[in-house]
């Protein structure tokens, strides 16, 4: 394993207490802490717990999500994986039910959090996307096996995102779509690659309809 899964913070209600978790994923070059600082503007506060997982050096994989997966290897699988023990340990150690479970990332880490997701298919309390979309190159088969099961997705973007197309925004919303979640996504008009304060608005008001 590249990455560590021990290698990860918490904040707000303890596990052993929370009724609900969310995974933050942080982008590269960002870390768990700040990440983790969204928490703060998450309502509810007080049924969640928030955990993070670092990357090693602050990067889940060292290309462009548009790179061919193999490209991204082994550091990618090694990413996936480490998602995949955090939602056992989840589950398993704390008995959190897949629909207790909310999964948010940004920009790389939305697009890591997103293919797990695509991978992983349950019926999750909520996916938040923030700048990301699903990984590889425009040609990859989207053949994920499974049903979100209608999972409530929201993906948030620049129209004019650097490093993420919007093509590839709208390919993601078809996709969950297709795999039976109720995505929505917004595009907004010449924004920076960063989180807005409608994107968070977006979340709570997702969290509090569940």
């Amino acid at each position: 394993m590249i990455h560590n899964p021990n290698n990860l913070i918490t904040a707000g209600v303890p596990l052993e207490e929370a009724t609900k978790v969310m995974v933050m994923v942080h982008s590269r070059g960002g870390s768990a802490r700040d990440i983790l600082s969204l928490s703060q503007h998450m309502e509810q506060r007080d049924e969640f717990a928030f955990v993070a997982p670092e990357a090693t050096d602050n990067t889940w994989y060292p290309y462009s999500f548009l790179e061919p997966m193999e490209r991204n290897e082994p550091y990618l699988s090694s990413a996936l994986t480490m998602l995949t023990m955090l939602r056992a340990r989840l589950q398993s150690d704390y008995n959190f039910h897949a629909s207790q479970i909310y999964w948010l990332g940004f920009s790389q880490g939305a697009c890591l959090m997103l293919e797990f997701v695509a991978r992983n298919p349950l019926r999750y309390g909520g996916v938040f996307g923030l700048s990301g979309g699903l990984i590889g190159p425009s040609n990859t088969p989207r053949e994920y096996e499974g049903t979100l099961d209608g999972t409530p997705v929201f993906l948030g973007c620049s129209d004019v995102d650097s490093h993420i197309p919007e093509e590839r925004v709208f390919e993601t919303e078809a996709v969950l779509s297709r795999m039976g979640a109720t995505v929505t996504a917004t595009l907004y008009p010449n924004f920076s690659h960063s989180i807005n304060e409608d994107e968070l608005k977006m979340i709570n008001s997702l969290i509090g309809a569940r």
